[in-house]
């Protein structure tokens, strides 16, 4: 099989499965094509009809001629105005809804991607994805029912009335059309190199502005306005570039198409002409006939090469939209699954594991842990030492590359996925809070929690102080992100809303840094007293946050350290022994030793 072959295959291939969008807005799709038919034809008659008012009508003097078809050609053309509103209102309805299915398929489907399927896309691709290229395909799959359908309608009737009005005549139009096809074969693929490149431009455009809104407040305190200026127009620039490129090539096609449909006007007018004087079988209502059909057929040949142009455009959108669609998840709930978790104790069998998006290199190696129901635990290592890969494996956001890893004494694969994330609440590292009220946020932990269950998860994280001071308390609006909180605050939250889900391991990664070293040690101890059958992982980077722990495991490039009390660790591991001397016994900030620097970190 060639490569054209396959190309096709995958073309059909990538339509079909955009097809099955279409759910119920099928009908819609198949009577806007009707209705555009039965217009084509009554518009294609009334030509026709003309050329008998001037040759019954006009030429011989009966007015009465003139009058009956003209009222009947007044009737076509209302009948063809309703039947052309009618199909543009399906044709509308069609699209708008086959837009609305895709970009909830596809929204849906990022809901079930799994941390590994997500690594695949950029952010900024997505959105891309979900909003100009669903655009592009919902504008193509319109004209498509429109003009896919009016373009080879109108062209096919106009061709059959003008052969049956002068066959010889109309074989001008033939010639015109493989000049213009043999245009359209030449311009297109050119074009097409560019729009393909196109839509790569759209996410890098895309990607500037999603960074640099995020990040404002970091551009504005480093005064980098003019940088993101730069940046900004750097990608536009290229975006301009490249869509001048492909409309350089596609404005083309209507000099051409003009320059062929004044030509095949002069050439019927001509030879129509001498016909008509040379009485050689055509009147002067048949020349006026097939001069309309001129435009018809021409206008269709150029509706067709635009439709052409667009669904080509398209179908680079198309198959990126495929992508997103077809993206099976890499974690999935198995059958039989167990859907209760018994207790919080954690093991890890002999683990490795990698990323596949990034080098594949293991960046975790040979971890053998086990963690009792209830215990505390700490996780210290530099940074790039894993710590974030590691607890991810536990709520199973990753699967193990090599090993097992059980929670509850069940492989975490053996799970359904929704019991184990409920039973293992994860605090991450990037803090994230959503556009609503502090209870709206809260109840993402448990929607169903009471009013007095998120002052009590509040009380625990210790965030019931600063709620307490806004005017609007428990009511107050979070903007997008949590903008409008401190970032020690955004912890705080955070910390309550996992607490809600009253789960059976509790982790927390690095998720107190940001508040002061008092309201740590409250946060901690509240924990210990209120949930001691929770087992609890803190990583941290103070000391401070894990020498209370029952046990800590130091993790250094990926690997075991050590893993015992913060005691014996003082005294027999190095490294622990370095981070708390850098800290405790001279007063040092957070560590970041350079023994334990490489490798990816989640």
């Amino acid at each position: 099989m060639n490569n054209q072959e396959q190309s096709s295959r995958a073309k059909v291939k990538t339509v079909s499965r955009l097809g099955e969008e279409l759910g119920q807005y099928k009908k819609d799709a198949l009577l806007s094509p009707m209705f555009t038919i039965l217009c084509v034809i009554l518009e294609i008659l009334i030509p026709y009809l003309t050329a008998s008012i001037i040759d019954k009508g006009i030429a011989v003097g009966d007015m009465g001629h003139v009058a009956r078809v003209g009222l009947l050609m007044a009737g076509m053309a209302l009948l063809a105005m309703f039947f052309g509103v009618r199909a543009g209102v399906h044709s509308s309805r069609a699209s708008t809804g086959f837009a609305s299915n895709l970009r909830q398929a596809m929204f849906e489907r990022i809901q079930i991607y799994s941390f590994s399927n997500i690594d695949r896309f950029s952010t900024a691709s997505l959105v891309t994805r979900m909003t100009t290229d669903v655009t592009n395909v919902q504008m193509a799959f319109q004209m498509t029912l429109m003009m896919c359908t009016r373009a080879p309608a109108t062209l096919a009737v106009a061709l059959f009335m003008a052969f049956s009005i002068n066959a010889r005549l109309s074989l001008v139009f033939l010639v015109v059309m493989l000049i213009l096809l043999v245009t359209l074969v030449i311009l297109v693929p050119l074009a097409m190199r560019y729009f393909k490149q196109m839509f790569k431009k759209y996410d890098a455009v895309n990607s500037v502005v999603k960074e640099n809104v995020d990040a404002i407040r970091v551009v504005k305190a480093f005064v980098r306005e003019k940088y993101e200026n730069s940046k900004f127009v750097q990608a536009v620039t290229a975006l301009y570039n490249n869509s001048v490129s492909a409309e350089r090539i596609i404005s083309l096609n209507m000099p051409v198409m003009m320059l062929c449909v004044y030509t095949c006007i002069l050439l019927i007018s001509w030879f129509g002409a001498q016909m008509i004087v040379g009485k050689t079988g055509l009147t002067t209502g048949e020349l006026t006939s097939l001069l309309s059909y001129v435009m018809n057929i021409l206008m269709s040949l150029m509706m067709l090469s635009m439709v052409f142009v667009m669904i080509t455009q398209s179908m680079a959108a198309a198959q990126r939209i495929e992508e997103v669609l077809n993206e099976q998840p890499e974690i999935v709930s198995p059958e039989n699954a167990v859907m209760q978790v018994k207790d919080g104790s954690i093991d890890f069998d002999n683990v490795s594991f990698s990323y596949k998006q990034r080098s594949g290199k293991p960046v975790l190696s040979g971890i053998d842990l086990h963690i009792h129901s209830g215990e505390t635990i700490g996780i210290i290592g530099g940074t790039g030492s894993s710590k974030s890969s590691l607890v991810s494996l536990i709520s199973r956001l990753y699967d193990v590359t090599e090993g097992t890893v059980r929670v509850g004494g069940v492989d975490v694969r053996n799970y359904d996925v929704e019991v184990l994330r409920d039973a293992v609440s994860v605090v991450l590292q990037n803090n994230v809070l959503f556009s609503g009220t502090i209870y709206d946020n809260l109840r993402w932990g448990d929607e169903h929690a009471t009013d007095e269950e998120c002052q009590e998860a509040c009380r625990l994280a210790c965030a019931d102080e600063f709620i307490e001071r806004f005017p609007q308390k428990y009511n107050t609006y979070i903007e997008r992100g949590g903008t409008n909180v401190s970032g020690g605050q955004k912890q705080r939250l955070c910390i309550a809303r996992a607490l809600l889900k009253k789960p059976r391991v509790l982790i927390l990664d690095d998720s107190t840094s940001a508040v002061d070293t008092a309201t740590d040690a409250k946060i901690r101890a509240a924990l210990r007293k209120h949930i001691p059958g929770t087992t609890k992982i803190i990583i941290a980077q103070r000391i401070s946050s894990v020498e209370d722990a029952d046990r800590v495991l130091v993790l250094d490039n990926g690997r075991i350290s050590g893993f015992d009390t913060p005691q014996n660790l003082l005294e027999n591991n190095p490294i622990y022994r370095e981070v708390h001397d850098s800290q405790v016994g001279n007063g040092g900030g957070d560590f970041d030793h350079a023994a334990m620097e490489g490798g990816d970190r989640a």
